[in-house]
């Protein structure tokens, strides 16, 4: 396979900074949002966006950690069964405007499980999603980020790889090509 870096360590830390701006200009303060990252790598950015906010921008918020693994529509076909993650959601969802964070926006499957499964914890004003890379033509289901890192134009048979300084070593961004 071909590996391409679509985000060097700096440009990932710059977008994900950047993002972090978009959220405080629609949201201002926060007191009525939260952030509520998807298992298993939308907390990783969940995370950081949340230190963010603690060093940076000197703001709390409110965060959370949604496990989808019984709302997938695949969770029966797989021949090693899923283990399912931690959800920490210890706050009221009812009324409240729900960003859901993941780090790679591909077909949409995992977004359209992780909006049923946080409505099992009440009804949002409003969800919206923030996802670090956005793959807008592999799209199954008509889902869309309302805040994007970055957008990529990839094959169904390429892969995109998020890599985190505290788990794989290096903050990237990774495009794989399958070699001809």
């Amino acid at each position: 396979m071909e590996r391409q870096i679509l985000l060097s360590p700096l440009l990932f830390n710059h977008t994900i900074e950047r993002l972090s701006h978009e959220l405080i200009e629609k949201h201002n303060d926060f007191s009525d949002s939260i952030l509520i990252g998807l298992q298993p790598r939308g907390v990783h950015l969940l995370t950081r966006l949340k230190y963010i906010f603690n060093t940076v921008h000197q703001q709390e918020i409110q965060c959370g950690v949604l496990d989808i693994t019984f709302y997938r529509d695949d969770f029966r076909r797989r021949e090693k069964p899923l283990i399912p993650s931690v959800t920490n959601i210890d706050f009221i969802v009812e009324n409240k405007k729900v960003i859901l964070v993941d780090d790679v926006l591909f077909t949409g499957r995992t977004i359209r499980s992780g909006m049923d499964a946080l409505l099992a914890f009440g009804r949002p004003k409003s969800i919206e999603l923030l996802v670090l890379i956005d793959r807008r033509f592999t799209r199954e289901l008509p889902i869309q980020a309302d805040f994007v890192g970055r957008t990529i134009d990839t094959l169904t048979s390429e892969r995109v790889s998020v890599e985190w300084k505290d788990i794989e070593g290096k903050d990237q961004v990774l495009l794989y090509t399958p070699s001809e």
